[in-house]
């Protein structure tokens, strides 16, 4: 048995962040992907009142930009006009918007919903490389009900964005006779920024949606070449200068919380005969802390950490060998969580803080942590610990996770190391450590290579530098126009285990490519753009470089001008199964290698229609049977103080040489009531067939401000087929109601 010692990894890590500390990168001064200048940014006198109207005389002195269209037509005048003011006043940067309709009758607002897409209801808005680091980018995001939406993006934009991160800012917009308006105030505590030479450089671009034509509107002209997160890819923004920012004030945000509930779960007893009831009650205080060390660097700690406002996860079936992912959902892990992101490909990673705290699904007590991210120089910087309890025949653990990156070669560049680290009170361990790097070799042609370790106690006898790494390489050319293309090569040892991470096999090599291209036919075509590629993928087993798995195939994509989408492929699967495949307790796929031929066909509507019917279809092969499966999806915007939608999957596979059928339903159904910006209902109930479950998950939300809300939660999962079991279930398999306040206090050190 092997175990690691990892004050010498942390040693190393701690170095290279002192390190990163002493040096600061020169701010580049680049013009816009249009040509723009640098923007240089006036201060104004405070005393802006954020109430929608634009009314005081500061907006005066004001940069007044206007965009291009982006969408349908890129470069044309937009068909309303729409006036952006940016100014800052030494504490907050200012969004003003003016926002001109010939028939205001036309303003589209869907929802009050907080986070809502910016291409589900009329907005206005702007995206900010705060850092000037051409890596992340932060989303502000507002529309004529006030509406406020904020994201974060990572990796150049390159992926989906993380919808779930908030932060400390205000919105207010108003419909007017010319159209509606709206101010954004952001304080720069809330962004975090660098200063160089007594300036400031960030990366901004500013948008405006009209979603009943579909019509994007954007300054700088930034092309639609990169899909729908191009406004937000700091290699394409304008640069914005700043001077005369104020000392910042170092704000402290203390968040106490109380909750208070009860719950109850029914499990079989000892004998098998009979169902125990377990009843709990909880009453419990703690809370978070997030203080500015610098205005580049966030200290965040936590104490008895309560995740009661979790939405549920989506019931899931699952047709591979493999698990499922779900995407992180708790509030304490999304600030600038893209720095700790280490990409495999996929959903594939490194570093995944569900992790922490999750085992199964099931929720493990944390005791607390302490977290620390942002920009030090040239340094992406990131540091979290946590404590977990016991639980069950989990044991208390110490996980930690260290993150370090900087820009390097080229602006759009990137060399990042990572260290994490499992220590289980019970003496078991797991640390891993690597390093990554992400080149544009030129043009839009980008290199990524990583590299790692892992080192566990479970490992039995030596282990080879080989067994213990993973190394991955991947050539990409990022975009969605012209010629596109793909490569990636993985290989993973049998002793990799990223106790931390999320990693599908074990002990492989896998190859991926892709070639495509995508083109638009211009103004006065009904179709945007069209698109195709051809696919190819294999994973041999490192033991005997046998075929595991493989497929190729050619896929195909058309949008219109009204924001349709219609996307479909054919795929040919390899399958080489040396155990058998489990659907169900009834029905599962022997021991064999397979082929087998299907395809897909999926349609989505105009993101901003008030009625949303979305769906796919696969039909074909698989394994030794047929496979019918489909996806309708409808939602509907009853107004903007209701929303409801279904989801409703099928899936039935005929195994008809071996006489064996499975059929399985899965049916969400959400409704959410959004009686204004402050207050919200939200129910969600979901039904799993295949696991005979009935999921219920009702939401209260108050929020009258930024860091004050009241939750009330209520969770129950039901048996939806009792009387086939033996003995009979309870109705009720687990409840939990719960009730949380928590209500944030400014301190100004």
């Amino acid at each position: 048995m092997r175990r690691w010692t990892t004050q010498g990894t942390w040693a190393i890590a701690s170095a290279a962040f002192l390190a990163g500390a002493v040096s600061v990168q020169a701010q580049e001064l680049r013009n816009g992907p249009g040509g723009e200048l640098p923007l240089a940014l006036p201060r104004v006198e405070r005393g802006i009142r954020i109430d929608g109207l634009l009314d005081e005389p500061q907006w005066a002195n004001a940069v007044r930009l206007q965009g291009v269209q982006q969408l349908p037509d890129f470069g044309a005048e937009p068909t309303q006009r729409g006036d952006f003011l940016l100014a800052h006043d030494g504490q907050y940067l200012y969004l003003g918007c003016i926002m001109y309709e010939t028939d205001p009758s036309l303003i589209r607002i869907t929802t009050l919903q907080r986070d809502v897409s910016p291409y589900t209801t009329d907005t206005c808005g702007m995206r900010l490389d705060s850092y000037n680091d051409e890596e992340n980018s932060l989303v502000f995001v507002t529309t004529p009900a006030s509406v406020r939406t904020d994201w974060q993006f990572a990796n150049d934009a390159s992926g989906a964005p993380n919808q779930a991160w908030d932060t400390y800012w205000d919105a207010e917009g108003r419909l007017t006779d010319f159209g509606w308006a709206a101010e954004v105030r952001v304080p720069f505590s809330s962004m975090g920024y660098q200063v160089v030479d007594g300036r400031v450089v960030m990366g901004f671009s500013v948008t405006r949606t009209m979603v009943r034509n579909a019509e994007s509107i954007v300054h700088p002209a930034i092309r639609p070449d990169w899909g729908p997160g191009g406004v937000a890819k700091p290699t394409q923004m304008r640069k914005m200068i700043l001077t005369g920012l104020d000392d910042p004030e170092k704000p402290m945000y203390v968040t106490p919380y109380v909750l208070g509930g009860g719950g109850l779960t029914n499990s079989l007893d000892a004998t098998a005969t009979s169902y125990d009831r377990d009843t709990q009650r909880v009453t419990e205080i703690g809370g978070d802390l997030r203080y500015a060390l610098t205005r580049n660097l966030n200290l965040d700690l936590t104490v008895n950490t309560d995740f009661a406002q979790v939405e549920a996860d989506n019931q899931q079936v699952n047709l591979t060998r493999f698990s499922l992912f779900f995407p992180e959902q708790r509030s304490f892990f999304q600030e600038r969580s893209g720095i700790f992101e280490v990409s495999l490909g996929s959903n594939e990673r490194l570093f995944h803080s569900r992790r922490i705290g999750l085992v199964a699904g099931q929720q493990i007590p944390i005791y607390g942590g302490a977290r620390v991210v942002g920009r030090l120089g040239d340094w992406d910087v990131g540091f979290l610990n946590m404590q977990a309890g016991e639980e069950g025949l989990t044991p208390s653990e110490n996980l930690g996770v260290a993150r370090l990156r900087r820009r390097f070669l080229n602006d759009a560049s990137y060399l990042g190391g990572i260290v994490t680290s499992r220590l289980g009170a019970d003496g078991s361990s797991n640390v891993l450590y690597g390093t990554d790097a992400s080149v544009r070799v030129f043009g839009n042609d980008y290199l990524s290579v990583n590299w790692s370790q892992t080192f566990d106690d479970a490992e039995m006898g030596p282990v080879d530098f080989f067994d213990r790494s993973l190394m991955r390489v991947n050539w990409q050319r990022r975009g969605t126009d012209g010629p596109t293309y793909e490569g990636t090569l993985t290989r993973a040892g049998a002793a990799f285990e990223p106790g931390m991470g999320f990693l599908r096999r074990r002990d492989y090599t896998r190859g991926f490519g892709t070639v495509g291209y995508g083109w638009r036919p211009g103004a006065g075509s009904a179709i945007n753009r069209y698109g195709f590629s051809f696919d190819g993928d294999f994973v041999r087993r490192n033991p005997d470089d046998s075929m595991e798995s493989g497929s190729y195939g050619i896929s195909g994509s058309l949008q219109t001008r009204g924001g349709q989408q219609l996307r479909g492929n054919i795929t040919r699967s390899y399958e080489d199964l040396r155990r058998p495949l489990l659907l169900s307790s009834d029905a599962s796929v022997p021991i064999g290698d397979y082929w087998f031929t299907d395809g897909h066909l999926s349609y989505s509507p105009n993101s901003g229609g008030i009625f949303r019917p979305s769906g796919g279809v696969t039909v074909g092969q698989f394994y030794d049977g047929n496979r019918v499966s489909f996806t309708f999806t409808p939602a509907w915007s009853v107004s903007r103080y209701a929303r409801l939608s279904t989801t409703y999957e099928f899936n039935r596979i005929d195994f008809s040489s071996r006489n064996v059928t499975f059929t399985s339903h899965i049916l969400r159904a959400r409704t959410e009531f959004t009686f204004s910006t402050k207050t919200s209902f939200s129910a969600f109930v979901q039904y799993n067939s295949n696991q005979n479950l009935v999921a219920v998950n009702a939401r209260f939300r108050w929020n009258p401000r930024e860091g004050t809300d009241l939750y009330i939660v209520w969770n129950e999962s039901l048996n939806s087929d009792r009387f086939s079991l033996s003995p009979v279930p309870p109705l009720t398999q687990e409840r939990a109601v719960l009730v949380k306040y928590s209500h944030s206090l400014t301190l100004g050190l």
